[in-house]
């Protein structure tokens, strides 16, 4: 899953973004309003921290933007203010959900996770059989038969990326865009190394590699 965060405060906006990554998503950072409709407009994300507060083009504006533009993608906004006019604000202008400051790290993951799982719950199933492998999106359990196996959260977020398009070929850069972020510098080939694991975890033959193209998950 792929996270944007908009927020102006930059200790906490990379704070939470290195907290949300060991948690295996994707997460993109941005510090201003302006940036983050834009990034939010051309990004495909599952989700989006946004703050109230912010340069360029405040949160309200851009959540009311990205509504407007048809974006359904779930949004979660941050602000310092309190009270119950701010939340009907946010909240009519098209965000799913509204969390004040100070907040606790646990409590956003919690709702991260509550807005994501009610995404998932309105479209496909979070449960993928294929074959012997059972992966439930939602829980990140996998199991092969009646054996439950042990994945890292980035582990299960690169097999993430195959359950949901399996017997489609995905590309590498896919991956990389899904399960790292957009401003990844480090050796690409890191996707072959998790690729690796997963067959040596899960069974060689269920990731099958389609040269010069990707990778495509079958069931056996």
């Amino acid at each position: 899953m792929r996270l944007l965060i908009v927020e102006d405060e930059k200790r906490l906006a990379l704070s939470l973004a290195k907290g949300l990554t060991a948690e295996g998503f994707a997460v993109d950072v941005v510090h201003d309003g302006r940036e983050g409709l834009h990034q939010a407009g051309e990004g495909s994300y599952d989700l989006v921290i946004l703050d109230i507060m912010l340069p360029g083009m405040n949160g309200y504006r851009v959540c009311a933007a990205l509504r407007a533009a048809g974006q359904d993608v779930p949004i979660l906004m941050l602000t310092a203010k309190d009270g119950e006019y701010d939340e009907a604000e946010g909240l009519d202008t098209g965000a799913d959900d509204y969390l004040t400051k100070p907040f606790s790290y646990v409590v956003l993951v919690a709702r991260v996770k509550a807005l994501l799982r009610r995404r998932g719950s309105a479209g496909a199933s979070p449960v993928h059989v294929l074959g012997e492998l059972k992966v439930d999106t939602a829980a990140q359990q996998v199991f092969r038969g009646e054996d439950e196996i042990s994945l890292t959260a980035k582990e299960f977020a690169v097999l993430e990326q195959l359950v949901v398009r399996a017997g489609e070929v995905v590309s590498k850069a896919q991956i990389l865009e899904h399960v790292w972020d957009f401003a990844y510098d480090g050796d690409p080939n890191i996707v072959e190394v998790y690729i690796s694991t997963l067959r040596r975890k899960l069974g060689a033959s269920l990731i099958r590699t389609v040269r010069g193209a990707g990778y495509r998950l079958e069931a056996r």
